[in-house]
């Protein structure tokens, strides 16, 4: 091998190791922010009533019912009228808690985004965009669409 083309060589592998520092170094430096983050989503409670205030809810940060509180109007009310005041309270309590998961997870998708990606330059490294892909559907399963 000629001494140039060692030289290009280890310029290359001097760029590549660069590349592969700086993408590290972004990523340790949110690893904090998407641990607090990944909590933040796992404890995510939001409560909603129904407009006749006969229900309240609480689901989790993926818009599962937690809880179901009925009023005394409730038990008043007919099983059709309180069935659509139970549907109700819980899409408002769902929209609302995707609206925050959106809100806590916006800030690291976007820094995601902006960042290159290992396995650009090391095909065998751990993807980041698959951390960005778990943030940017609030850690809901992929559906292989994004």
């Amino acid at each position: 091998m000629e001494h140039w083309e060692r030289e290009e060589l280890r310029s290359a592998n001097s760029g590549l190791r660069r590349q592969v520092d700086s993408l590290l170094d972004a990523f340790e430096q949110q690893q904090p922010h998407l641990g607090e983050v990944c909590r933040q989503l796992e404890s995510l409670r939001v409560q909603a009533s129904s407009p006749d205030q006969a229900v309240e809810v609480t689901v989790d940060g993926s818009g599962v019912l937690t809880d179901l509180r009925l009023t005394t109007s409730a038990m008043r009310s007919t099983p059709e009228k309180l069935a659509s005041s139970i549907v109700e309270a819980v899409q408002a309590a769902a929209q609302a808690a995707q609206q925050r998961a959106e809100a806590l997870t916006a800030p690291i998708v976007t820094e995601l985004d902006d960042m290159g990606d290992l396995p650009d330059v090391l095909p065998e490294a751990p993807s980041l965009r698959d951390i960005r892909a778990f943030f940017a559907n609030q850690g809901r399963p992929e559906t292989g669409s994004e």
